[in-house]
């Protein structure tokens, strides 16, 4: 009996519609923006929050985020290259992410954007109900602001800086987001070579953390709620998740017995 692993299959018939999905990331964007909004002034329990943080972190004995990030203090183009993937490849990763898709897998495409907006909304919330400052910000912990140090950064003074969200690091959507990239690809794509694209969020965690952007947990965090996102939004037409390449059994045609003479 051969086991045969599904194929995606690009069909035109099934791609959305390009504007009403550029309105609906335009509109997860603003919102994210609102979010921000509504956590300014909170800036003594983001940093009572990040103490607890960094205490749980210790309690459960994982590596501090200082040991990290001096295993390549004294490289200053390892710490640039890191500062340019934590500022430049984020947002643009994940927008070819979802062109791609669009174009190439328009039967899966709704499903990536779904657990994209899905995890970005549960992120929010957590932005809101839980404030907290990047461990960069723990200056009493050995921990550095890459980005000042070397560049290029991306954050200015939290105290003038509207444009982003600086008491947002949990839980960590550069993680979150180079997750679902890279669980989305192995499913879509095949070969064994398609496990590679779990370098990307290894890549992404090993940066937020070097750059001192982001706790452990904030990554663990971002995993956990992605997680919940695949068990809570189905597959296409309802076919289990094949992030594990789970095959599908095909019948096979059987010989008829021959009849003595």
């Amino acid at each position: 009996m051969r086991l045969v692993r599904t194929t995606p299959v690009a069909d035109p018939a099934d791609r959305p519609r390009a504007l009403p999905e550029l309105a609906l990331v335009v509109g997860l964007f603003l919102a994210y923006k609102l979010a921000r909004l509504l956590i300014q002034g909170r800036d003594d329990v983001a940093f009572a929050n990040a103490w607890r943080v960094w205490d749980l972190e210790r309690f459960l004995r994982l590596p501090g985020e200082e040991t990290v990030q001096h295993t390549i203090i004294g490289h200053p183009t390892l710490l640039e290259a890191a500062n340019s993937f934590y500022a430049y490849v984020h947002f643009p990763a994940t927008a070819a992410f979802l062109l791609w898709m669009f174009l190439r897998r328009p039967a899966y495409y709704r499903w990536a954007r779904r657990g994209l907006a899905g995890l970005t909304a549960a992120a929010m919330v957590a932005h809101v109900l839980l404030p907290l400052a990047p461990p960069r910000m723990l200056t009493a912990t050995g921990i550095v602001d890459t980005g000042h140090l070397v560049g290029p950064t991306v954050y200015g003074d939290p105290a003038t800086d509207t444009l982003t969200n600086q008491y947002a690091a949990m839980p960590s959507l550069h993680v979150g987001w180079a997750l679902a990239v890279a669980v989305t690809l192995i499913a879509v794509t095949r070969g064994p070579w398609r496990w590679a694209w779990l370098l990307h969020p290894a890549l992404t965690l090993t940066v937020v953390l070097v750059t001192g952007n982001h706790y452990w947990l904030d990554g663990i965090v971002a995993a956990g709620l992605f997680a919940l996102v695949v068990l809570v939004c189905p597959w296409p037409d309802r076919q289990p998740h094949p992030f594990f390449g789970r095959a599908v059994r095909q019948p096979v045609p059987t010989l008829a017995a021959e009849q003595p003479a």
